[in-house]
């Protein structure tokens, strides 16, 4: 009976993180995440100047914004307000969108993946046939529909992006749910009078912690990808919150003459992107039975 590493005696869980710690790239991944989860816990400490501060020093005397050097050493956004300043704030509306909204698609997917692929049947029939019609809709069309139906605002913008993201999960959940309610330990459960509860709290969902570990990391990049875009869309986080999409909207029309100003914040969301995709995929090897040969 394969048994997740959730399930495992200590020993072999060291071994499982030996492996992990083994990868250079999932290491570098997790060094950016954390080196960008604590800016953002310290930004109020660490940013130079106020979040929405305008300084009169921080334009030329033509009123354009002042390129990277000190005291402004990422430059200045087209108000005067200090780059880095922005960019450590927006660090903390990207993270906080992607948890949350993260966290909630996981909740749903694994829901409804769960259920349709234990108990089957007209309900689990319903159930994907709803997960497929959502997922014949392009993700990124469907998030504007809805962000432009709600008031955008930091908690609405993690609501829609997790109506958009929990499909993926409940597929892949209900397929490995099937396979697992198939096998003879759950059989077994049941000839001995188990309840439903019982056997999916005890015998499914441990099973299941890898593959959710695993799509969590991966589908924070995901998210953070997804706030940015909405963001620069203008139907994202609103100004004056920073968050890293919508820094690039407002100073899109100074690309040319400050590319400052799309360029850093453009590179804080490809490298947070970047190294949740590197842990994840790590992950992946690392708890997939399947790979364990391979590592």
């Amino acid at each position: 009976m394969a048994v997740s590493d959730a399930a495992l005696p200590e020993p072999r869980r060291r071994t499982a993180l030996g492996r992990l710690a083994r990868r250079p790239l999932a290491l570098l991944g997790l060094l950016i995440i954390l080196a960008t989860v604590l800016a953002a816990i310290a930004a109020p400490w660490i940013a130079p100047f106020g979040r929405d501060e305008q300084l009169f020093e921080g334009l030329t005397l033509e009123g354009a914004p002042m390129p990277p050097g000190a005291p402004f050493y990422l430059g200045t956004d087209l108000l005067g307000r200090d780059l880095l300043t922005r960019i450590l704030y927006g660090a903390r509306t990207s993270l906080v969108i992607g948890v949350v909204a993260n966290g909630m698609a996981l909740l749903l997917g694994t829901l409804v993946g769960v259920t349709a692929g234990y108990f089957r049947g007209w309900l689990g029939s319903i159930l994907m046939r709803f997960t497929d019609l959502m997922m014949a809709f392009p993700a990124l069309l469907l998030a504007i529909c809805l962000a432009a139906i709600f008031t955008p605002s930091l908690w609405i913008v993690a609501l829609v992006i997790a109506l958009v993201n929990w499909v993926q999960v409940a597929r892949v959940l209900y397929t490995e749910t099937t396979s697992l309610a198939e096998r003879d330990f759950i059989a077994a459960e049941r000839a001995i009078g188990a309840g439903h509860g019982r056997i999916l709290w005890l015998h499914i969902l441990p099973h299941l912690v890898p593959t959710i570990i695993v799509w969590g990391t991966l589908g924070i990049s995901t998210t953070v990808l997804l706030e940015a875009t909405l963001s620069f869309l203008g139907i994202g986080v609103q100004p004056p919150e920073p968050s890293w999409g919508n820094i690039i909207f407002e100073n899109q029309t100074y690309f040319q003459a400050a590319p400052w100003l799309v360029f850093f914040p453009g590179m804080a969301i490809l490298l947070l992107a970047l190294a949740f995709n590197l842990l994840g995929d790590a992950l992946r090897d690392v708890l997939d039975p399947t790979q364990r040969g391979r590592s």
